[in-house]
């Protein structure tokens, strides 16, 4: 299955989520694989902890390089042999593989051709035969990468392969609608979709939205904070759920809420069972959010339901 994480803006949380979710994936052995197709900025080797590509790599052959023709296969790094994390060095028993293929350091958002196009499907067709998630973390906005994602998938060899689309935004006004505006304003996923070749109501019902730092206002561990500062949250927050209903990404159309966490607002990392059982410097929320989303985004009755 490809599974593609978009968002309108930076800073939703789109590649921290998803790098977790890979991870809670291969925990629960399934073979998973992660491309860093966030063109402008390729830091997911930051998040898995591998030095030497924090920042994209710097062997000319990353993802930018392959889909570009400038080598015939991207670079490919096993995160439990590359993580410089001690909790991650070591592949856990009966994990399954995890691996991430970076962007090139450096790059940039580039237009898509005809080529790029053929390759890119060519690279989905290869992994999806050999894991059992492929994720691509796209870059923000109405983006080259998104775009060529989407002609891609559209191609005839491509129709058999399942493919879903997770779509991230913060729990505020200015991501709502930024989120909205990216899947149903003119331009957005399903127009562009629709124009590459995509049903765009089959792509509709592929594509889910992801709300991400989300304090729950009823929440035990709330009651720290002034009467009144509860009483705004509360409203904040009904005030939020009527206006992304408004905006047709209301509750049915929510397949996480992963909550706001200390650890991730200061550090974007994989959060380990070190780091929430030893440690004691994530919340078991979080963690539990992670493996919940990376159990629903494939299991079908998960998506029937919510349509």
């Amino acid at each position: 299955m490809l599974l593609f994480a978009a968002s309108d803006k930076g800073g939703t949380g789109r590649s921290v989520t998803s790098c977790n979710v890979a991870f809670r994936s291969a925990l629960a052995n399934r073979e998973v694989c992660y491309l860093d197709f966030d063109f402008g900025s390729p830091t997911a080797g930051a998040i898995f902890g591998i030095e030497g590509v924090f920042n994209g790599t710097r062997s000319g052959g990353g993802l930018h390089s392959y889909l570009q023709g400038r080598v015939a296969n991207p670079e490919r790094l096993d995160v439990w042999g590359a993580s410089e994390r001690s909790s991650l060095r070591l592949r856990p028993a009966g994990a399954g593989q995890l691996a991430l293929f970076p962007g090139d350091a450096s790059g940039s958002e580039f237009p898509t051709t005809a080529e790029m196009v053929k390759l890119c499907a060519e690279l989905f067709l290869r992994l999806e035969e050999q894991f059992d998630v492929v994720i691509v973390d796209l870059s923000a906005g109405r983006s080259y990468a998104t775009e060529l994602a989407l002609k891609a998938t559209a191609l005839p060899s491509m129709r058999k392969i399942l493919s879903r689309w997770l779509v991230f935004h913060r729990w505020t006004n200015q991501h709502v609608n930024a989120a909205a505006g990216l899947v149903n304003n003119p331009g957005g996923i399903l127009e562009l979709g629709a124009r590459c070749g995509h049903d765009r109501d089959d792509l509709q019902n592929r594509l889910r939205f992801v709300r991400t730092a989300v304090i729950d206002p009823f929440a035990e561990d709330i009651s720290i904070l002034r009467p009144s500062q509860i009483a705004f949250l509360r409203d904040s927050n009904a005030k939020l759920i009527e206006l992304a209903s408004s905006l047709r990404i209301g509750r049915t159309t929510v397949l996480a809420q992963i909550p706001l966490d200390p650890l991730l607002q200061w550090r974007e990392q994989l959060i380990s069972d070190n780091d929430l059982y030893e440690r004691k410097i994530a919340n078991q929320a979080t963690v539990e959010a992670f493996e919940k989303l990376a159990r629903d985004v494939i299991d079908d009755d998960a998506w029937e339901v919510l349509r």
